[in-house]
């Protein structure tokens, strides 16, 4: 598959005829929420887990030097803290072309972890799984934090993507080992630069 996956998304029509879907933001989507949306909980999804693994030639990193941004890796037990936010199908045009690198719209079920109800819905996350082109796959700790430390794109630095995340989650009360530990690892990078 292509790094742009824009076209391939917008045929998407499994929820056509609705007037709001729920999407499921696990990275960035959970701190720059750049978008229109009609409502926005603290979500989870099961048997999912986050891991730096997709390339970022568009935002976080160049075509000659990708930066590391997340996907999402299936793992049985894992359940994967996010926010959903509730949107008009048209926002899904913009956000779209910000996903456009390698991420499919799928659908999935959503918990959410506030008492309002419903307490479940059906919706979509962006997933980058490993046959697109971008995906980079796992590598140790320490060589994606490297990895991490030496991007920059259009967005800006890649580290910024990544403690950006890290102080999300420690202010939602979510812990994520990978996560933290791509964070240490960075900050021993610095500190010994």
């Amino acid at each position: 598959m292509s790094f742009d996956t824009t076209a391939y998304n917008r045929q998407m029509t499994h929820f056509d005829g609705h007037d709001s879907v729920w999407l499921f933001g696990y990275g960035s989507l959970i701190w720059k929420a750049d978008f229109d949306y009609l409502e926005r909980r603290p979500a989870a999804i099961r048997g999912w887990t986050r891991r730096f693994w997709q390339g970022s030639h568009d935002h976080r990193g160049t075509p000659e030097a990708p930066g590391r941004v997340l996907t999402l890796a299936e793992q049985a037990d894992a359940i994967c803290h996010g926010m959903a936010y509730r949107i008009a199908p048209r926002v899904f045009e913009p956000l779209d072309i910000r996903e456009k690198n390698g991420y499919l719209r799928v659908v999935t079920r959503m918990d959410f972890m506030d008492s309002a109800t419903p307490a479940t819905a059906e919706g979509v996350v962006y997933l980058a799984g490993a046959d697109n082109a971008a995906y980079l796959g796992p590598a140790s700790e320490a060589e994606i934090a490297r990895q991490i430390a030496d991007s920059h794109g259009p967005s800006g630095p890649n580290r910024d993507y990544l403690l950006n995340l890290a102080q999300a989650l420690r202010e939602l009360g979510w812990d994520d080992a990978h996560v933290f530990a791509l964070e240490r690892e960075l900050h021993a990078l610095e500190t010994t630069l």
